[in-house]
């Protein structure tokens, strides 16, 4: 063992002011790292290098080195002070890799790595990118990191010749001072504080034996002069609510999914059949993991034939009843359902499959939970200082300082760390109309025009550009979905074009159509024909995704099946019915879980969906019908490759109001063609009078009324299209539409 040498300290040590170790021995001084830890000397004591570390009530604390050992002692307030010998050679000094033993009144004796002899983990142009708001891969960078060093003496964790430990960084400009506390420290903040690099507003420590697993937050002196905790931004792993601590996580998955995520670098997806399966992972079987819902949830989305899964949000939430939709860790998953790994088992698993995953993001607004986001170092942080713009009346949620450049990347690189990081394939952009106006769900005298006297939000439509741009840009294939329910133009125009620059946009219009349609008694639906054939009015305006969601299935909406007017055959009838319609129409698809079962009872966050009613056999098959509706749909490219393009529909009759039925035909990029003759009325129609654009024999490939969904059987095998005009066109044939019925015919030469 080496002996403890001492050196002559007096005119060596490198003098600080009382003011500042003051600071230093209460973790309140903005630069600790300036004062602790090691510092070679001056002048003609360039040879020496003076090491101060803060060990409040210790007995003894010594330096030791490889060379030696040297006692320190104690300078002010729980402030040790030692001067040894520099490393290295008398024209090129430097700082010996050291150890701090302290030997405690207890007689305990700890020898620990020292925090204060480390660089700073952020390079100057990391806090440049970030304040600029352009650093397009901050979780990298901000957060807590596991990292190892190569050194002379090894680390903790008993590994020769290496340092184990993890990097704290967190953006609070305001503050006075920032500490970190944690299991590792017996969250006692004073043996961390952080440093803050300069202008970034960046406040930064690396801590040898900190790895994976350990819980920290970020104890802030915030700007006005209080002491609060607060759990990391930039978490990537949090606990399991109601707890509120950040965890430091390491990932070790290997991903398997090569061949989909190159597929998805060079396909268009919104080209090709797009069915979506939304699920709100936690009550689609209540209690699963990822890990479960990898193997049990996967094994259904393929039964039922689904091109994608889309999950409500699963960024860490605090509440539950929010559903996920109010965040407070943008870049950790849901822990209550498992690890980050096992989220991405989970999407590995589904890109296996061949399905691809869409998450709801949502950067309209945040919660005000005490121990999250909401006036971060005690000033409106990430929250719009105004008070007119800055919180959500509706919610009760702060919204985002969309002008702010550090808030804009922070909410940028979440979504690129979605898409990238854990191979999200597709955004579904939550809530962006209350972004688009600043009079969102607010009265007169309530909001503050922009600069131009409107009623647009500019810094938030300049945000959603550069997110949908952005993520384009980085990851080509994937898909940016906006749920926006007003007429705002060019929601799924290009940016280069002027557009928000979203591939896809909710029709909520086209489904409150809908359901205010077939919530009407049949008898009385032709006195509302407008609201079903309305929507191609307008198909064309943007790319449309037509969705039944969660929001239309909850708060005493009723499910889908209970929307449904007449008995229990009916009801049934009708949701084939819509399912049919939805899936002829132009668009791509989505439906919320529990809709394909046709399910009794509205949607409850707090249990599964209600697969007891599969103990009926006519609820097995509507789930046998989507099934092969969803197979039929992807096999015929007349139902998805145009559409976005007028080529890809013609209206057959679209004034039969008086028969509740309309026709239309469905033509694909290279011609393929399917006649859809849709009928929501309780009645049977035989002898119906289907206008037709060619001739010949034109056959039935599929119809809701099947015997095996459910149906009464009736069939129209193959008709003769026979010469005529009708409805403007040159031939018509006669079939029997079934009552709440829809018929998918095909011409022959097809």
């Amino acid at each position: 063992m080496a002996t403890e040498t001492h050196i002559k300290e007096d005119t060596a040590t490198i003098p600080v002011a009382t003011g500042d170790l003051d600071a230093v021995s209460n973790a309140e001084f903005y630069n600790p790292h300036a004062v602790l830890g090691g510092h070679l000397g001056i002048g003609k004591h360039a040879d020496t290098v003076t090491i101060r570390t803060l060990r409040p009530l210790a007995k003894a604390v010594t330096v030791l080195t490889q060379d030696g050992n040297y006692p320190m002692r104690h300078e002010h307030n729980g402030v040790f002070v030692a001067t040894l010998p520099a490393s290295g050679t008398p024209d090129k000094p430097g700082i010996p890799d050291y150890r701090i033993r302290t030997e405690w009144e207890t007689g305990e004796l700890i020898i620990e790595d020292d925090p204060y002899r480390y660089l700073p983990t952020l390079g100057d142009m990391d806090t440049y990118l970030f304040g600029e708001g352009r650093h397009e891969r901050l979780w990298e960078v901000l957060g807590a990191h596991v990292l190892r060093y190569d050194d002379p003496m090894g680390g903790a964790d008993g590994r020769p010749g290496q340092v184990v430990g993890t990097s704290f960084s967190v953006w609070a400009p305001n503050a006075h001072a920032v500490r970190v506390v944690g299991d590792f420290n017996d969250w006692d903040g004073r043996r961390h504080a952080m440093r803050s690099l300069g202008s970034s507003g960046v406040w930064e420590i690396f801590i040898p034996g900190v790895a994976a697993g350990e819980h920290y937050k970020f104890q802030i002196l915030n700007a006005n002069h209080q002491w609060v905790m607060k759990a990391d931004p930039m978490e990537r792993q949090h606990e399991v609510p109601p707890n509120t601590a950040s965890i430091v996580t390491e990932s070790h998955y290997k991903w398997q999914d090569d061949a989909w995520m190159e597929r998805r670098r060079t396909t268009e997806p919104t080209a090709g059949p797009v069915s979506i399966y939304e699920v709100h992972a936690s009550s689609w079987s209540h209690g699963l993991t990822y890990r479960e819902l990898a193997k049990q949830l996967v094994e259904y989305v393929k039964q039922e034939g689904f091109t994608h899964v889309e999950f409500m949000p699963l960024a860490q939430h605090p509440f539950s009843g929010s559903w996920g939709y109010q965040v407070t860790g943008y870049y950790a998953v849901d822990s209550r359902l498992g690890s980050p790994d096992d989220f991405r088992f989970l999407v590995d698993s589904l890109h296996q499959a061949g399905i691809g995953v869409i998450m709801d993001w949502v950067p309209a607004h945040f919660p005000k939970d005490a121990f999250a986001l909401g006036r971060f170092d005690g000033t409106p942080l990430y929250e719009d200082p105004d008070p007119l713009r800055g919180e959500h009346p509706d919610w009760g949620t702060y919204v985002f300082n969309f002008g702010r450049h550090e808030v804009r990347n922070f909410l940028v690189a979440n979504a690129l760390f979605w898409l990238e990081d854990l191979h999200i394939d597709a955004l579904r952009v939550d809530a962006v109309s209350s972004m688009l106006y600043l009079d969102y769900s607010r009265e007169p005298g309530q909001w503050r025009p922009n600069i131009y006297g409107g009623r647009e939000n500019l810094e938030a439509i300049d945000f959603l550009k550069e997110a949908t741009a952005t993520a384009y840009k980085n990851n080509p294939g994937i898909m940016m979905i906006a749920e926006e329910s007003t007429a705002w133009p060019g929601i799924t125009a290009p940016t280069s074009a002027g557009g928000i620059g979203f591939g896809l946009k909710w029709n909520m219009g086209w489904m409150h159509d809908t359901l205010e349609y077939l919530h009407e008694e049949p008898i009385n639906r032709k006195w509302h024909h407008n609201e079903i054939t309305f929507s191609m009015v307008y198909a064309y305006s943007e790319h449309y995704v037509l969705p039944i969601s969660h929001d239309e299935v909850v708060y005493g909406k009723g499910s889908l099946y209970g929307k449904m007017p007449g008995d229990g055959w009916q009801k049934l009838a009708g949701v084939r019915s819509l399912f049919a319609y939805q899936w002829a129409h132009p668009g791509k698809k989505l439906s919320f879980m529990g809709n394909e079962l046709a399910q009794w009872g509205e949607w409850d966050y707090n249990a599964s969906i209600d697969w007891d009613c599969l103990n009926w056999e006519e609820h097995r098959r509507i789930q046998r019908f989507v099934a092969d509706l969803n197979a039929f749909y992807k096999a015929n490219p007349a139902l998805w490759s145009q559409d976005f393009d007028p080529a890809g529909f013609q209206w057959l009759t679209s004034d039969d109001g008086d028969h509740n039925t309309l026709s239309f035909l469905r033509i694909g990029s290279k011609g393929e063609t399917l006649a859809v003759v849709v009928n929501f009325s309780g009645e049977a129609w035989s002898d119906y009078q289907v206008a037709l654009p060619a001739g010949g024999k034109w056959t039935e490939v599929f119809t809701t009324d099947d015997a095996k969904y459910g149906g009464s059987d009736i069939h129209n095998g193959t008709v003769e299209a026979v010469e005529g005009e009708y409805h403007s066109r040159p031939y018509s044939a006669n079939i029997t539409v079934p009552a709440l019925g829809v018929v998918f015919l095909k011409p022959e030469e097809d």
